[in-house]
This record gives C-alpha cells, structure tokens and sequence, in this order.
C-alpha cells in the first residue's frame, strides 16, 4: 500500500465589516481556478509551521495565526489519484491586512516563480474553489472563530 502525500490547507480568515477568506488565482492561467493557499509538508516538519509555510509561500502573508484544526480528509490526487491526506486548518488574518495584491511566489522546488493575485472574499466565496478546498468553510463558524481569536 502506498503512503499518502501529507499536505496542508489553509482557511486563513480576515474580520472586519464581514468575516472574508484569502484565496488566489494564478495570473494568466485563468483555468486553474481560484484556490486556497495549500501544499505538501516537509520531511520532519509539523502541520502548523507546514501550513503557516504554504500560506507565506503563496500569499506573501507573514503575520497569520493558526487558531485550530478544522478537519483532515484523505483522498486522492485529482489528476495522479495516487493518495494524500490534507489537514484543513483555520488561520486568522490580522485586521489591516491589505484586501487584495499580487505576490510571486518564492521557495524551493519547483513551486517558485508564478505570480498569485491574492484577496479576501466574503465568506462563504460566491464559487467553488478549485480542488475542493472550500470543502470544510461549513466549519468554520464566524461567530465562534472571532470569540476564539479575540483570547475569549
């Protein structure tokens, strides 16, 4: 049996007027659909840093927080189908993050180079996100997730 790829997805949420969720979409290729920043874990690194990692990698956002865990599916890779499990986790954005900007993406490997344009949409976003990952948003409580990350 082949191991799964572990990965991480991140619902990094920004509170304001309205509770709004970052995603992006690859500038000039149009077809890969909006996203969720996300990505494979390292050999020997954790989730959070894992995900916190993926979140800057794509977006250029340093300052998000990790409030929790929202779920952890396994399925396979939608074009591989070799198998992966993702762990979905919830991060704050601080309040005067910027709404909307174009990051290029930087790392190792051969995820550096294309350029994101990145911003915060009203939740829940008006479209699906490419590759499932708005699956797990029903989780995220608005309510909940500001009283958590105000230290209440």
């Amino acid at each position: 049996m082949t191991r799964p790829r572990i990965r991480v997805a991140a619902s990094v949420i920004r509170y304001g007027d309205v509770p709004r969720v970052l995603v992006f979409d690859h500038v000039g290729i149009p077809e890969a659909g909006t996203r969720a920043p996300a990505g494979g874990a390292e050999p020997g690194e954790g989730l959070e840093r894992a995900v916190r990692r993926e979140v800057a990698e794509e977006t250029g956002l340093l300052t998000a927080t990790v409030v929790r865990r929202i779920a952890v599916e396994d399925s396979p890779h939608p074009d591989t189908r070799q198998p992966r499990r993702t762990t979905y986790f919830l991060l704050r954005a601080p309040e005067g993050t910027p709404d909307a900007g174009e990051h290029q993406v930087h790392g190792d490997g051969g995820d550096a180079g294309p350029t994101f344009a990145c911003r915060f949409v009203r939740l829940p976003p008006a479209r699906p996100l490419a590759d499932g990952r708005d699956a797990w948003l029903g989780r995220v409580d608005p309510r909940w997730t500001t009283m958590a990350g105000d230290g209440r």
